[in-house]
């Protein structure tokens, strides 16, 4: 599906503006690749109807595409979604042949997108320095002696910033979370 990112994420853009003649074309060009994604996880009737899931799921949250980050990591994780739902529904678990065991540990790029997309959004609620600091330390690997060189500060100092962004960043998620509950109570 990578090979058509730029036309879908076109097509996608021109939907938001209101081009009902793009989105036609969008929907029909994931309606084969989801068929496809779902075709190799579930039965005939179970894959239709997660395609069918999961364009209803892309329709009501189409609002939500950030056409800054790549439009087909967001579709895949929009059905990935709707296959653990799937799966839980019928109790299923997924079974592979052996042979096939080797793919199951594949490179999952949109998987790895949308955690960079969530960290960096993580990342941005923090001030630069202390952003600085942290994606140095957490993401980068880079030693606490070396971040203090770098911005200048004490080795104590730069563990103390670092704990208490992390912690900042932590209360903002619960907070996050819990006005999520709420809403989801509200429907």
């Amino acid at each position: 599906m990578i090979a058509q990112e730029a036309q879908y994420r076109d097509w996608m853009l021109a939907a938001l503006k209101g081009d009902a003649g793009a989105y036609r074309m969008l929907l029909a060009g994931l309606t084969r690749h989801l068929r496809s994604y779902y075709a190799r996880r579930l039965d005939s009737g179970a894959a239709e109807d997660a395609v069918q899931e999961t364009l209803i799921a892309i329709h009501t949250r189409r609002a939500t595409y950030d056409p800054a980050l790549p439009f087909t990591a967001w579709v895949y994780g929009i059905a990935r979604y709707k296959l653990i739902d799937e799966y839980r529904r019928h109790k299923r678990r997924a079974t592979v042949p052996l042979e096939e065991a080797g793919d199951l540990f594949g490179h999952d790029e949109a998987e790895e997108t949308i955690a960079r997309r969530d960290v960096g959004k993580l990342l941005d609620k923090l001030t630069p320095a202390k952003r600085q600091l942290v994606s140095d330390i957490k993401l980068d690997g880079v030693s606490v002696a070396e971040a203090a060189k770098r911005s200048g500060l004490s080795e104590s100092a730069v563990k103390v910033t670092v704990h208490r962004a992390i912690k900042s960043l932590n209360e903002n998620l619960r907070e996050e979370l819990k006005e999520e509950r709420r809403g989801d109570a509200d429907r």
